[in-house]
């Protein structure tokens, strides 16, 4: 079982620099060992664009989205209609992989296009802020689970550390204290938070990029699906309509990007960790080949993708190769679980969290010892 701990290493002093230049010989070996893995990912070709890939995958979802409208239209004033909505909610999610590996610079040539494809693809299909999206994944790989630096483990409806577990008040204490079995329950409101936070990011006070262009897409996205949705059903189906769609597109998401770190080790807020070290160690791969891949957008290989973030997604199974047997001779933990087992991991890990929550005798443990 994958256990959550605090990685710090000894209160050394660094040693200082006598060199302006340094051999790679002269590093450390997890960061000569990086060295030398990015070596051989850039010789067998593992950081060039699979353009065919991605145009394939593009022509798969445009015609995924025709079904839907078709179904739509065809289908008319239907309860069948729920299924449209089902299918467009894993239809979006498809699209916000796209955004992401676009936003990593993976799909096209040169940055310019791969964010102007992003901001088209996350805003005006998805309906999420590009602007918001990538300030806070920017900061999450440059720290994953690393306290105060990581956002995707800062408190919200769900809390992944215990420090925070004990100052929840009210609902959202009973809310923490079995947040585990909570989790994927909440997950079919996350649509709608991916939503509002974006709205509410674009319309604040603060410096936002692309500001109008995003409002504009955003505004065309929502415009386009509501309209019709409204007029064509009636109120009551256009909003189950709605609520299945945000359900199945919060579901998808969370299940998708929530295996990937947590319950993996959290990185105390003063520690010093290589990047090599840092990256796998907080990672988790899911077994599964190329279903998973397909499945996940590609971020079944969330080891792989973390230390090369501009790695088309057909690549990453060759570099997991050479990335495991790295870790292999360094004595590197090197995470791979099924799908299953890691959602079973993830529940297991915020249910222990939540149990800061909790009353000193409403632990399970202390109320063995009442019942004795």
């Amino acid at each position: 079982m994958t256990t959550t701990m605090t990685i710090a290493e000894p209160g050394a002093p660094a040693p200082r620099r006598r060199q302006k230049h340094l051999g790679v010989d002269s590093f450390p070996p997890q960061i000569r060992s990086f060295a030398e893995v990015s070596q051989n990912v850039r010789t067998l070709g593992l950081l060039e664009r699979t353009p065919w890939f991605y145009l394939t995958v593009g022509i798969a979802l445009a015609v995924a989205f025709a079904g839907c409208i078709a179904g739509f239209v065809l289908l008319g004033d239907s309860w069948f209609q729920l299924l449209i909505a089902a299918g467009l909610g894993i239809i979006f999610t498809q699209v916000a992989f796209l955004s992401h590996e676009a936003a990593h610079r993976q799909i096209l040539a040169t940055k310019k296009g791969n964010d102007r494809l992003s901001l088209i693809l996350g805003v005006g299909v998805v309906g999420m802020s590009y602007s918001w999206w990538d300030s806070k994944h920017s900061r999450h790989h440059a720290n994953p689970n690393k306290v105060d630096r990581d956002p995707d483990i800062a408190t919200g409806a769900i809390v992944f550390l215990e420090e925070d577990a004990g100052k929840d008040r009210g609902i959202w204490k009973l809310i923490t204290k079995y947040q585990g079995w909570a989790f994927f329950p909440l997950l079919t409101l996350e649509g709608l938070n991916l939503h509002y936070q974006s709205i509410a990011h674009m319309v604040s006070r603060g410096k936002v990029k692309n500001r109008w262009t995003e409002l504009t897409l955003i505004t065309v996205r929502f415009t386009a699906l509501l309209v019709p949705l409204f007029i064509l059903l009636p109120l009551g189906m256009a909003f189950a309509f709605l609520g299945v769609q945000l359900a199945v597109f919060g579901v998808y998401m969370g299940a998708s990007f929530a295996p990937n770190h947590k319950g993996m080790p959290v990185i105390a807020r003063d520690a010093k960790i290589d990047f090599f070290s840092k990256q796998v160690r907080t990672s988790r791969n899911i077994r599964g080949g190329w279903w998973a891949t397909w499945l996940m957008g590609g971020l079944n290989y969330q080891i792989e993708h973390h230390l090369f973030p501009s790695m088309s997604r057909p690549h990453l199974a060759k570099a997991r190769e050479l990335v495991m047997a790295k870790c292999k001779d360094l004595d590197v933990p090197y995470t791979e679980t099924s799908l299953w087992r890691s959602y079973a991991i993830v529940i297991d890990y915020l249910n222990r969290v939540g149990l800061a929550a909790r009353d000193p005798f409403d632990c399970p443990m202390m109320a063995e010892f009442r019942r004795a």
